[in-house]
């Protein structure tokens, strides 16, 4: 799986933004995708998780009521809709797909900038 990252940019503090993971391959819901950023000087972290049919997620505590993950099968691509941005959002965000079964996979797109003004 390929996965394209994109939707960056920079905002102020308070702004909304959308960030799109899409995905090449047929197989793209055989598996889970995650978003994971990572500051400047910091590990990387996670952020939130649908399921491959899209009717679960899981959010990082302190992102929950702010940041809305959803997937799109059809058209093979992930979003993550993110609401009243702070500073400390500024990072690199990356999606990821995993799959358990049969093996374990897991691959990662290139990343995208998110950079949050005061």
């Amino acid at each position: 799986v390929l996965l394209q990252a994109s939707g960056g940019g920079l905002v102020q503090a308070g702004d909304s933004l959308r960030l799109s993971c899409a995905a090449s391959g047929r197989t793209f819901d055989n598996y889970n995708i995650g978003w994971f950023r990572q500051a400047p000087g910091k590990v990387r972290e996670f952020v939130a998780a649908v399921s491959r049919s899209g009717n679960s997620a899981v959010y990082a505590d302190h992102l929950q009521g702010r940041f809305t993950i959803s997937r799109d099968n059809a058209k093979n691509t992930v979003t993550l809709q993110m609401y009243s941005l702070k500073p400390d959002d500024t990072a690199v965000y990356y999606c990821n797909a995993v799959r358990i079964a049969p093996t374990y996979q897991s691959y990662w797109g290139q990343g995208t900038l998110v950079t949050v003004s005061s």
